[in-house]
């Protein structure tokens, strides 16, 4: 359900059904507000599951990490006043995270995914700890959150435990553009610090949320990362003079993957020409068939259209289901004790998208390369240098774009190596096969930056070429795309740094919908 909630921003009703990842990326980038549901049969399931938990209280059951110790020290037995004491210390021995903090969005997407499985009605905590929750996403108070020091199995337990540390006041946030104590900020928002019930504690930290958090945010970008690398491939084709006919239908109808079959007809209308009998395309016997970084764009993208399809639903299930344990169930009444908070599922998504990924930078790459050589562009000047004959042994034009561009593919290459496959044994064998999934999520939006920025300077680098090449009123989605690239950064006629071109281009595609013409194949 999605509200009003003042002139120009939205509130999503949390409680009430599923959230999209649309919404999640909303909400991560303080878009959108929420508010935790009031309907009476959400607020009947929440007390009735933290009904169980206390009857289990009551009669002294054992209840795992409520009045039993943790791990392999679940042999050990509380009282009941000695639950909550339990519940505090449990954040604190837990905070031995490592590393640069993870980022702001990524941090607010986490802990929406937590509020989201603590929202379903199975792990017996308050109505009151979400509204905590929502209030430090509503007033914009992120903790700070040390990267590194998950196995991603029994829950993203240690980067957690900053999380649920900042909601009682210990620990650092950041808040107004500082990083300062989270009690400040709690104090300075008008909140007050929360004081945790039994199982709350455990009930943050064990579970899917910091994982899951990254997983949505990296889907995102691969999702804008697929679009511009589609753009710049047609600028490719167009630069090189190269075949359209590569992308006809009948290709994909006899191999019909959709990705395939998608990217091929959006470089089609990408390609469309204003008169069909003009000639674009070079017609020397060499070049009946362009190289595969280029031929074979559609088979090498389609693989990221292909897998982002399941990659979106495994991880859009994560965000909205009960990765807690133990589960308090409303319906029988039991209490279960299971493995919902091993990340399985996101460290093969990630794995895999890190694969997809490397995989369109070397394609991005290989184009670059394709277009400053001399020796196979096709007439186009010497790393696409633009000055005049006379000045032309003192510039290099893109030389060094297309050195920068293979460091950050390689680079995109070694990073694929599947987290999952390192798998360590931990906490006493007791955690002794894990999930591997936050370092397989940070991986994949490490390796969104990486190619981000290759396919920024295949980009840039393309631009220059088609520019170079002429005749781009000929096909109106090409000049579309060329003044789209320089709103943002100016051909190079001179040489001069490219940094900050990379990083501006870079920014455009996965943060802005600049290179989406998924419009023009709809």
């Amino acid at each position: 359900m999605l509200m009003n909630h003042t002139k120009n921003m939205k509130t999503v009703i949390i409680g009430e059904r599923n959230l999209s990842l649309d919404e999640i990326i909303e909400i991560a980038r303080e878009n959108v507000t929420i508010e935790i549901s009031s309907h009476p049969n959400f607020i009947k399931r929440m007390e009735q599951s933290k009904k169980i938990l206390i009857h289990s209280l009551e009669t002294d059951l054992p209840v795992y990490g409520v009045t039993t110790g943790f791990g392999k020290s679940c042999g050990k037995r509380m009282s009941a006043v000695e639950t909550i004491k339990n519940g505090t210390n449990l954040i604190r021995f837990h905070g031995c995270g490592t590393g640069d903090p993870i980022g702001i969005e990524e941090v607010r997407a986490s802990m929406l995914c937590r509020i989201l499985c603590l929202s379903k009605g199975y792990s017996g905590v308050s109505v009151a700890l979400l509204e905590q929750m929502t209030a430090f996403l509503n007033n914009h108070i992120t903790p700070v959150v040390p990267s590194e020091g998950s196995v991603g199995a029994s829950g993203d337990l240690t980067p957690m435990s900053y999380v649920a540390a900042a909601l009682i006041g210990e620990r650092e946030v950041f808040y107004k553009g500082e990083q300062m104590p989270a009690g400040r900020a709690i104090s300075d928002a008008g909140l007050e610090p929360y004081t945790f019930g039994p199982k709350e504690p455990l009930a943050i930290i064990n579970g899917t949320a910091i994982m899951t958090g990254i997983a949505v945010l990296a889907i995102h970008k691969a999702q804008q990362i697929m679009n511009a690398a589609t753009c710049a491939t047609a600028l490719t084709i167009h630069a090189i003079q190269g075949n359209a006919h590569h992308y006809h239908p009948v290709i994909s109808t006899a191999k019909p993957h959709p990705g395939q079959k998608y990217i091929a007809n959006q470089i089609s209308a990408l390609l469309k020409k204003i008169d069909s009998s003009t000639k674009l395309s070079t017609d020397a016997p060499e070049t009946l068939q362009d190289p595969y970084s280029v031929r074979c764009a559609p088979q090498i993208v389609g693989v990221l259209y292909d897998a982002l399809k399941w990659m979106k639903a495994w991880v859009k299930i994560e965000a909205n289901n009960s990765n807690d344990n133990p589960i308090c169930d409303p319906d029988s009444g039991r209490i279960f004790m299971g493995g919902n908070f091993y990340g399985g599922h996101i460290v093969f998504a990630m794995d895999a998208l890190k694969a997809a990924l490397a995989s369109i930078a070397d394609m991005s790459d290989r184009q670059v390369a394709l277009m400053v050589d001399p020796n196979v562009n096709r007439g186009l000047p010497a790393d696409l240098v633009r000055v005049n004959d006379k000045e032309r042994p003192y510039h290099n034009g893109f030389k060094a774009m297309s050195i920068s561009s293979s460091a950050l593919a390689a680079e995109a290459l070694k990073g694929t190596m599947p987290a999952a496959s390192f798998s360590r044994s931990t906490e006493s064998h007791n955690q002794d096969k894990v999930s591997m999934g936050t370092i397989a999520a940070r991986d994949a939006l490490r390796l969104c930056q990486l190619v981000e920025r290759t396919v920024a300077i295949h980009l840039l680098t393309s631009a220059q070429a088609v520019e170079i090449r002429g005749q781009i009123d000929t096909r109106p989605n090409i000049a579309e795309i060329i003044q789209r690239i320089r709103l943002i950064a100016p051909p190079v006629i001179e040489d001069r740094p490219m940094d900050v071109d990379i990083n501006q281009v870079a920014k455009a595609v996965t943060d802005s919908d600049l290179f989406d013409f998924s419009n023009k194949t709809a």
